[in-house]
């Protein structure tokens, strides 16, 4: 599956180690529900119907103690090292002062210097010779950065350290496996988190902050969480046990103590918790830890599609019921898609007999299923439903897929000639548009094959300014049709707003980035 466009503006979700994400409330309101008094219909609620509830359930713990006690001995600190390389930055460059702060003529030159830096994260001993179980995350280099591990340190309660060896990693889980040469340690066993329930007590033991051994408890506040990252992982158990910078890589433990989770991200606007922790299912892991520490690399089914949810906006233009399936918005050439007669465009609603749904979504289950897998794909497609089958090919790298990209720059644009036409967009969308020429082509860095209209403005106020829309982008199609001119936006904005839509679908191309459809609302008036 190809990286998963999404539309400006979402939630990025970081991990519990070092980046955070706020989660922003614009309001909140509270509705009551009145119920007639002849309904037979009791609340959930109802004192009466949870009187057998009222008691500790079997198993609960006055406290937790003794589980922690028990559970503790296993859990590890990981400390890494890293050689990160920044820029030396001479304030006096220029000046006669220039070569006694690292000048061409000063020792490095003014050259990048290379420095030693750290990172902190938990991970847990899965067996008694010394295998590690830990986020891939934790014992990598920063995000974006140019950071090298150059060594990893496992660290356990007693404060005994090892030399660790990475095993075996899997970026698109997040997971990795170390190796310590050490023998007759404490591990803790993986449990079966399909039979945890929402409500269930759940206790994190890890390292936040470098404050290692740290417990914390907490209930399960939701199951197959889907956060909008994207990709094969992306459902996670949610839970209110305080997770935190540094927890990451830990354990997620039952009443039983079993693993159901490995703690992993977090959504705060401080850093700190807020009570939104997300862990990665048991279920999801233990396959995966299995493969990685036998040697063998974590191999995944791959459609070769670009996709993006079906929004309201783009439920709405074409429409269709929203939340149902994903929408095409790349075909990738002689990958199972396209060999399978998939298209852009087309909205899959069903895999493998498996529905497409926000909390099911394509990545997950596609990237589930073995490679050579033969499933039947059902998709909408001009109003019709269909079905095609595909032979899944194999997913590659999260390196190759995170290379789909490309940006933009800024560009002087012609004026547009077509006066009424201009207006009618403006009105409708908020654009202002103009056929796209080979010599805008060429500044904006476009293959030759590439058609169809470029935004010259943006009104701020528009809610296409709102979706991201902005200066040299490219409009493809309109509602699946090809944007040649200023009047086939007008004329599908008209059709829309006959056929009572309140949005119409863009394709928009940015720079060498892949296309991806925008659904954008028409004005009122």
């Amino acid at each position: 599956m190809g990286r998963i466009a999404r539309q400006a503006g979402e939630l990025n979700v970081r991990y519990a180690y070092a980046f955070t994400a706020a989660l922003l409330l614009g309001g909140t309101a509270a509705t009551l529900a009145l119920q007639s008094p002849g309904t037979a219909q009791t609340a959930q609620n109802e004192p009466g119907s949870i009187a057998a509830a009222a008691a500790p359930r079997a198993g609960a713990p006055m406290s937790f103690a003794d589980l922690a006690a028990r559970l503790q001995p296993a859990v590890v600190n990981i400390s890494t090292t890293q050689r990160v390389q920044v820029s030396n930055n001479n304030p006096f460059a220029g000046t006669p002062f220039g070569d006694l702060f690292g000048g061409e003529g000063a020792p490095g030159g003014g050259k990048p210097v290379t420095r030693e830096g750290q990172s902190l994260g938990s991970g847990f001993i899965i067996s008694g010779d010394g295998y590690v179980v830990t986020n891939n995350h934790v014992i990598s280099g920063e995000p974006g950065s140019n950071a090298e591990v150059s060594s990893i340190t496992v660290i356990l309660p007693d404060r005994t350290e090892y030399k660790a060896r990475l095993v075996g990693r899997d970026a698109a889980s997040d997971l990795a496996v170390l190796k310590i040469e050490a023998k007759n340690l404490p591990f803790v066993k993986f449990g079966d988190s399909t039979r945890t329930r929402v409500g269930d007590w759940v206790v994190a033991i890890g390292n936040p902050f470098g404050l290692g051994g740290t417990v914390t408890a907490g209930i399960v506040s939701a199951l197959h969480r889907v956060t909008g990252q994207g990709g094969v992982a992306d459902r996670y158990i949610q839970t209110d046990a305080s997770i935190n910078r540094g927890n990451s890589g830990g354990p997620m433990f039952d009443m039983s103590g079993n693993v159901i989770g490995i703690n992993t991200l977090i959504f705060s606007p401080t850093g700190g918790n807020v009570g939104i922790g997300f862990a990665i299912p048991a279920e999801e892991a233990f396959p995966i830890i299995q493969t990685l520490r036998g040697g063998a690399k974590v191999k995944r089914g791959y459609l070769g599609i670009g996709i993006q949810p079906l929004d309201a906006g783009i439920a709405d233009s074409l429409g269709l019921p929203k939340n149902v399936g994903e929408l095409v918005s790349r075909v990738e050439p002689g990958e199972a898609a396209s060999k399978a007669g998939v298209r852009q465009g087309d909205v899959i609603v069903k895999v493998n007999n498996r529905e497409v749904t926000p909390d099911q979504t394509l990545s997950f289950i596609v990237g589930n299923l073995p490679i050579g897998s033969r499933v039947p794909i059902e998709l909408l497609r001009g109003g019709s439903r269909q079905t095609v089958t595909a032979v899944l090919g194999e997913r590659p790298s999260e390196e190759s897929l995170a290379t789909l990209g490309g940006g933009a720059p800024e560009t002087p644009f012609e004026k547009n000639d077509d006066k009424s036409n201009a207006a009618a967009t403006r009105e409708s969308l908020g654009l202002a548009v103009q056929p796209l020429t080979a010599q805008i082509s060429r500044q904006l860095g476009l293959g030759p094959d590439v058609k169809g209209l470029v935004v010259g403005a943006v009104d701020p106020s528009s809610d296409a300014a709102a979706k991201g829309l902005q200066r040299g982008d490219v409009i493809l199609s309109v509602n699946y049709k090809p944007a040649s001119t200023q009047a086939d936006i007008a004329a599908a904005a008209a059709a829309a707003k006959t056929a009572g839509r309140e949005n119409v679908l863009l394709f928009i191309q940015r720079g060498s980035g892949p296309a991806r459809y925008i659904a954008i609302k028409l004005r009122q008036g």
